[in-house]
């Protein structure tokens, strides 16, 4: 599930570097590029985090069904055209969710950085139908 995250991050933060980081290694990407200083997992309203959690699926979805559009494509302007689309799409995925860019990214890197919210996540983002 962290791999999942790892796209939901990647997706917000650096689209171009979205398709490469789909190993585990690049989950240090994820809490270096953001810091979640005074965030604490036991105080995250559940709504906040459900919200997160369908927010999360929905973009992971987004990029399943832009994927084979951004590989397709034939010059580098039009990949970053593409890749500008899904961020927006993104975003707009997040907002409509209840949750601004910055909570959405820090609640993930919260979850790849403290192992008890990240299975928390991704309990929740198994059992919630996408």
């Amino acid at each position: 599930m962290l791999a999942i995250a790892v796209v939901c991050f990647c997706v917000l933060a650096n689209p171009s570097a979205l398709w490469a980081a789909t190993e585990p290694a690049e989950i240090s990407i994820v809490s270096d590029a953001v810091a979640s200083p005074g965030i604490n997992a036991d105080t995250i309203p559940s709504e906040k985090l459900n919200q997160f959690v369908q927010a999360c699926l929905q973009v992971v979805a987004l990029i399943e069904r832009r994927e084979g559009e951004l590989q397709a494509a034939e010059t580098d302007s039009e990949s970053v055209r593409i890749q500008q689309d899904i961020e927006a799409d993104a975003i707009a995925i997040i907002e409509k969710a209840g949750l601004t860019r910055q909570e959405y990214l820090q609640l993930l890197s919260l979850a790849n950085v403290d192992p008890d919210f990240g299975e928390r996540v991704a309990t929740l983002l198994q059992e919630t139908p996408s």
